[in-house]
This record gives C-alpha cells, sequence and structure tokens, in this order.
C-alpha cells in the first residue's frame, strides 16, 4: 500500500492554538475533522492515520515546535518507510498576502524556521504548500504578527482556502504533485487580502 506523510507545521500548546504560525495544524485539524478522524499523541508528534482510495494517509502535526520539526518528519518517514517524494508539508509564509497560496515540487525555506530545520535532515527535495499570513507589521514586529491569533475578518478570508487546502492534499495524494499544482497554483494567486498581483 502506498503511503502518505502530510505535515502541519506549527507550535505544541494551547496559546499557539489559532496563531498564524500554526496554519499548517490548522489545516490539518479540518482536514481530520472532514475525515472523521483523531490525532493521538505518538512520538515527535499529534498523528493521526486514515486511507485514502487505498492508500494510507499519515497525519502529523510536530509537537517538537516549529524550530526543530525536522526531527518528526524524518522520524515519521523512517518509521513509516514513506518515500520522500509522498511528503507534503503544509506551512504560513509572510511573503504571501492572506488568502493565497502556492504549492511547490522544493525549493529553499524562504526564512522559515520549520522549513529550514527540515531541509537540514532531509534536504529540500519535498513536496511544500504555503499559505499566505501577509506582514501587515511594523519594523521589529515580525514574530508578535506571526505569533499573533487570526481574528474574526482573517478567518473570512482564510475559511475557504482551507477547503482548498484539504483538496491539494487529496489531489496530491490521488493525482501526484504536478498535476495538482498545474490545478490550483492559478487558483492561489490574486485573492489574497492586500493582493498587488
Amino acid at each position: 500500500m502506498d503511503k502518505y506523510l502530510i505535515c502541519g507545521l506549527g507550535n505544541p500548546g494551547k496559546e499557539y492554538d489559532g496563531t498564524r504560525h500554526n496554519t499548517g495544524f490548522i489545516i490539518l485539524d479540518a482536514f481530520a475533522k472532514a475525515s472523521n478522524i483523531c490525532f493521538e499523541d505518538k512520538r515527535y508528534g499529534f498523528v493521526a492515520e486514515t486511507t485514502l482510495k487505498g492508500k494510507k494517509v499519515i497525519l502529523l502535526k510536530p509537537s517538537t515546535f516549529m524550530n526543530l520539526s525536522g526531527n518528526a518528519v524524518r522520524y515519521w518517514l523512517n518509521k513509516e518507510n514513506i518515500d520522500q517524494k509522498r511528503l507534503l508539508v503544509i506551512c504560513d509564509d509572510l511573503n504571501l498576502p492572506l488568502g493565497e497560496f502556492r504549492l511547490k515540487g522544493n525549493g529553499s525555506n524562504g526564512g522559515h524556521n520549520g522549513l529550514g530545520h527540515i531541509q537540514q535532515l532531509i534536504g529540500q527535495d519535498y513536496a511544500r504548500l504555503r499559505m499566505g499570513i501577509g506582514n501587515d507589521f511594523h519594523r521589529g514586529g515580525q514574530i508578535d504578527w506571526v505569533l499573533g491569533h487570526y481574528d474574526e475578518e482573517d478567518m473570512k478570508v482564510l475559511d475557504p482556502i482551507i477547503h482548498t487546502a484539504i483538496e491539494i492534499i487529496n489531489s496530491f495524494i490521488l493525482k501526484g504533485l504536478d498535476e495538482t499544482m498545474n490545478t490550483y497554483n492559478r487558483l492561489g494567486k490574486g485573492h489574497g487580502r492586500n493582493s498587488t498581483d
């Protein structure tokens, strides 16, 4: 049976629930809810399992804190013997407006600490879905921004994108990365708040 690891990045703990930096967790929680499955506290992370048309899907929310996310990703890839081509990492992205997203097959970490640590441990050849959180903060305010909570207005923009992200996960598993990028990346541009392109 083909196995897939879908990892959403974030920080564990109640105080981080609903923060911009936990967008990966938010999307995995929505996916799990839609699939009627629950997360269990396991080694290096909260893990849920389901199957999709004969393929095993493992959802991972690392409990290592963002800057050590690679420990959880590497452990679960090895434990379940999952090919790195079947890994999808979902994270927040300051460089995209809220409501925009990009799916990529590889690339740099773009200054994201979670992606940076994963890259240190397994290289940069894995799929990642970057979810825009905007960057409407003053100089020096980046940490407060990413650890800030989404408000009601933000969620109106984000909610439909969460549904799209669930579709992207399903498509990645069933149709592969290239077809999924072709289908969805054009939808992820130009719809964000304060988008200029």
